[in-house]
């Protein structure tokens, strides 16, 4: 599959998350663990695929994944996390959007300074870098969800896209 058909289904998923965020959901693991797991391991798959890596090119990779999910845990805290309904719901709010600002233009400088380090620009999956992030902010988000004691959001049932209705009528 070619990048730029990476790149589109990443884009997809990404607007898809934060739509459905925008406008608040039911907070259930499924759909708040299974974005970045997918994107995470599409990324680790396409490193894989990268061959003539170096260890201080893993050693950029592993800062660039750690930083990742630094910025992605600091989103997370900005996320509105309520009760609605008898469960948990999540909504970004005008900070998040704040923090994910900042959060590109630091990676982005991080990105720079990796290829002036030697890092080749292949070497960093687009596909790790959002997986990563995302990661982080649903690891904040389900702490978060746990600690309020209210319970997590059953699975949408009968839904036929990802921003079709799903059990609470939306």
């Amino acid at each position: 599959m070619g990048s730029w058909v990476h790149v589109a289904l990443i884009g997809v998923v990404v607007v898809v998350v934060v739509v459905r965020r925008l406008r608040g959901e039911p907070l259930n693991a499924r759909d708040l663990f299974a974005p970045p797991v997918v994107l995470t391991a599409l990324g680790l798959w396409a490193l894989s695929q990268r061959h003539g890596l170096g260890a201080g090119d893993y050693v950029w990779i592993g800062a660039g994944a750690a930083l990742g999910v630094a910025l992605g845990a600091l989103r997370g805290a900005t996320i509105r996390v309520y009760e609605r309904e008898g469960v948990l719901w999540q909504r970004y709010t005008g900070r998040t959007f704040l923090v994910a600002v900042v959060s590109l233009a630091a990676m982005a400088g991080f990105a720079l300074l990796a290829e002036r380090g030697g890092l080749a620009a292949d070497a960093r999956p687009v596909q790790l870098s959002v997986g990563v992030g995302f990661l982080g902010e649903a690891l904040v988000v389900g702490y978060r969800g746990l600690a309020s004691g209210a319970p997590f959001a059953p699975e949408r049932r009968g839904a036929k896209s990802p921003l079709g209705p799903d059990r609470f009528g939306r």
